[in-house]
């Protein structure tokens, strides 16, 4: 009886040895397509403006960190609704256009589920958002701007897909 316990404990234990070595020690997330922030923004073509402007204000490298963050991310479809001069007046100030960038970017790893529960959050900007949920929808800054597709996984946080490019208040 002592041997088919034995026996059977030995199974047991390749058995289980097998399995790990089978694959249980890989990351739960396939790393080949893990993507930070920056990455994941850069590989949707929707966002090449918003890429280009955090490359020319020199923020990329603060959005590829280990920092969980969640970014309000305007579609190339949003900045063209700017009027020209005020995006060529963010172009020629490295400081405006690091403000308004930042005013996207909320400290923390926001889910959908989190924000709807929200009625601001403050951004890396310094000023609030203010968050609204109306029909299901939720919107920001006086449902001016539209969060059209939530919870765009990254690495360090979440995007959140916006129509439109905020602005923070004037100082």
């Amino acid at each position: 009886m002592r041997k088919l316990i034995a026996s059977t404990l030995l199974a047991i234990a390749l058995l289980a040895s097998v399995v790990a070595s089978s694959g249980a020690t890989t990351a739960p997330r396939d790393q080949a397509t893990a993507k930070n922030l920056v990455q994941t923004a850069a590989a949707d073509k929707r966002f090449t403006t918003l890429v280009s402007l955090v490359k020319r204000a020199g923020l990329a490298g603060a959005l590829s960190s280990d920092a969980k963050l969640t970014v309000f991310a305007p579609t190339d479809a949003a900045f063209r609704k700017v009027p020209k001069a005020t995006l060529s007046k963010l172009l020629a100030d490295r400081a405006a256009l690091r403000r308004v960038l930042l005013y996207h970017v909320v400290s923390g790893d926001l889910k959908a589920k989190d924000v709807v529960g929200l009625r601001s959050a403050k951004t890396l900007a310094g000023p609030k958002v203010r968050i609204r949920v109306r029909d299901g929808k939720v919107y920001l800054n006086n449902r001016r701007t539209k969060v059209v597709q939530a919870d765009v996984a990254a690495t360090n946080g979440t995007i959140h897909v916006i129509d439109r490019v905020l602005l923070p208040p004037a100082r």
